[in-house]
């Protein structure tokens, strides 16, 4: 490993960037290196403007992980006072796709009973990212608190979010029956946690159960989060704490703010309370 690669990687935790962020950021770096034939801290201004010109005129999909690569090293690790911009022209953020009330009501009991069913309702419920559901850990569930220990989200962040009474009591149930140790969510080996995939697998049934013909993916279910939220009259950055994002553009697209949303933080709402338009039922013993 060069000097230039260990400094780059040690400024990298030091900034709690996740491990894929990382590799990502070494791997454009080693692009840059390969380009010039030289060690990219041997290279002048004008040569990095030189590259990301290439790359522009080329279009390669990995521009932005390029840009912010060499943004962090002539930046962060080699403190030099260079404007690396972005020149490539962004993708218009589609609108986020979100379910009713009744739409998420209807998934939930399409879900398979169990494991499937409690840990999509929990990403619902406290608006977690599916790496952050199958995370999980008995423990994380704080009762007297009524919070979730969300332990290393995005940008390996711990955050705290709040716990519904109905969610609780689904969770204390769903503990009763199947016992879980370490992992709330455990994979085939109960020492080990569930996979992104298998979660995705049974939200995907659970849709088609549920008839829903939206785009979904296990996010929707996040976005659902923060739009009902939001409806609810929580404060947008309430909900961005929650979601754990830097960024409160982030929160806004995903939440569809307009300028005459106001709301309060007075009362937390419980997205799982009983619906007032009547229960689904388990759509699965539906034939």
């Amino acid at each position: 490993m060069t000097p230039l690669r260990k400094r780059m990687l040690e400024e990298l935790c030091r900034h709690n960037y996740a491990p894929r962020t990382r590799q990502t950021y070494v791997s454009q770096i080693a692009k840059l290196a390969k380009h010039f034939g030289t060690s990219p801290d041997q290279l002048s201004q004008e040569q990095v403007q030189e590259y990301q010109d290439m790359l522009t005129r080329e279009r390669v999909s990995w521009m932005p992980q390029a840009v912010a690569a060499m943004q962090f090293l002539y930046g962060k690790v080699l403190q030099r006072d260079w404007k690396i911009a972005h020149s490539y022209r962004p993708k218009p953020q589609r609108p986020a796709v979100v379910l009713t009330p009744q739409e998420v009501s209807r998934l939930l009991a399409a879900a398979e009973p169990g494991r499937a069913r409690m840990i999509l309702t929990t990403m619902y419920g406290c608006g977690l990212r599916v790496s952050e559901g199958i995370a999980l850990e008995v423990t994380d569930i704080d009762s007297r608190r009524m919070v979730i220990h969300v332990r290393s989200g995005k940008g390996r962040k711990d955050r705290y979010v709040p716990l519904g009474e109905n969610l609780l009591e689904q969770l204390r149930d769903y503990w009763r029956a199947h016992k879980p140790s370490r992992f709330l969510f455990p994979g085939r080996q109960a020492d080990r946690r569930w996979n992104v995939t298998g979660v995705r697998q049974e939200f995907r049934l659970a849709v088609r159960i549920a008839g829903i013909d939206k785009a979904c993916t296990t996010h929707t279910l996040r976005h659902s989060y923060a739009s009902h939220c939001l409806a609810a009259g929580v404060k947008i950055g309430t909900i961005q704490q929650i979601l754990g994002h830097a960024n409160f553009e982030t929160t806004a697209i995903y939440t569809h703010v307009t300028s005459d949303i106001n709301g309060t933080e007075e009362t937390f709402p419980d997205l799982l309370a009983e619906d007032p338009h009547g229960d689904t039922g388990d759509q699965r013993s539906s034939p």
